[in-house]
């Protein structure tokens, strides 16, 4: 069931952030090794001179008390003040990452960001955290582009719907929607605190490394 929300956000829901900000945990699904990016780490490439993942880091520090890292490679990651998980379920899958990240963490709900996105706005997490409302079980940004299921935010109730979907090894993400209660945010309001929509440009091969950098560093504006 999903309900879709338009026009700018109010201050009540300013105010709900601001309420919400101990009742929800920054969740980091950090994937390791990519075949499409020559076997490198995504998380640790360098956009205009700054690991993703510590630009992710950044943003989750302002903004949430706990901060969860979802890896297979744990060494990788000691040097962040985060706190570090494996995946529950031994599939690899971005499903399987937020199904752990919602066993771990202490708070009724979950922001998730994949860690190959450079330039995730912290104005846009604020959007989508300040729209959760408690009964709510997923709030998820779409744009024309269709879902954004990676930097969205998940209920803990979500967890045992997403753990029978992969006890039958079904591990596409949107097939969770038909069984929780699901609010998505509409363009026009994803615009207002993020203009461009960079928050959704990620990082798969090394051509959208060169376009990142080009972002990052010239005066050109880009939409993803």
């Amino acid at each position: 069931m999903t309900r879709k929300t338009d026009g700018t956000a109010s201050e009540g829901t300013q105010q709900r952030f601001f309420n919400m900000k101990n009742h929800c945990t920054g969740v980091i699904l950090a994937g390791g090794q990519n075949s499409r990016f020559f076997g490198t780490n995504k998380a640790l490439v360098r956009v205009g001179g700054k690991k993703i993942l510590d630009h992710i880091h950044d943003v989750f520090r302002d903004l949430f008390h706990e901060i969860i890292l979802v890896t297979n490679d744990p060494p990788q990651y000691l040097q962040w003040d985060v706190n570090i998980v494996t995946d529950i379920f031994p599939i690899r899958s971005s499903l399987t990452g937020i199904h752990t990240g919602l066993f771990y963490t202490s708070t009724p709900y979950a922001f998730f960001a994949a860690c190959d996105i450079p330039f995730l706005k912290k104005e846009l997490v604020e959007t989508l955290v300040g729209a959760i409302e408690p009964r709510i079980d997923i709030v998820i940004p779409e744009t024309s582009k269709g879902f954004e299921p990676l930097c969205a935010v998940y209920s803990k109730r979500c967890f045992k719907p997403l753990e029978a979907q992969l006890a039958e090894n079904e591990l596409k993400i949107q097939q969770v929607f038909q069984k929780v209660r699901v609010k998505r945010i509409s363009e026009d309001i994803l615009r207002k605190s993020d203009p461009d929509l960079r928050s959704f440009c990620n990082i798969n091969t090394p051509d959208d490394l060169a376009k990142a950098n080009n972002i990052a560093t010239g005066p050109t504006e880009v939409t993803p």
